[in-house]
């Protein structure tokens, strides 16, 4: 179970990179405006945790074997006839959820700290 969640955390995070990436590189790109910054920034990563949510919620009714996971398991040696059992494919499916649900959580807290900033900064604004 622990490689199973190791496998599911690096596939999210993966994923949670690449987006971040695109954040930072939009934000410094309105480094000009910082309250703008920090508004787009904070709505990009608020999408992200949507889609993360959404990702959750499809998970146990996506086929498993189209996922990311499921080709690390294979790749790590994990036997055919283990992956092949509809139980474990529902303990896939339900791991898959569990760390993307708590994914989704940490980003939507990411989200606020942006608009708070995003706040601070209109607040301070001279004039």
């Amino acid at each position: 179970m622990d490689r199973l969640d190791a496998f599911a955390d690096i596939s999210i995070r993966r994923a949670c990179a690449f987006v971040g990436l695109a954040a930072v590189t939009v934000m410094i790109s309105l480094s000009f405006d910082p309250v703008l910054a920090f508004r787009t920034g904070a709505e990009i990563v608020a999408l992200l945790a949507a889609g993360l949510v959404f990702s959750a919620w499809r998970a146990p009714r996506r086929n498993i074997r189209h996922t990311e996971v499921y080709a690390m398991l294979r790749g790590a040696g994990v036997p055919p006839n283990w992956l092949s059992a509809e139980v474990n494919r529902t303990q896939i499916a339900a791991v898959l959820r569990a760390r993307l649900a708590w994914h989704a959580e940490r980003v939507a807290v990411m989200a606020v700290a942006l608009w708070a900033l995003a706040l601070l900064f209109w607040l301070i604004r001279p004039g």
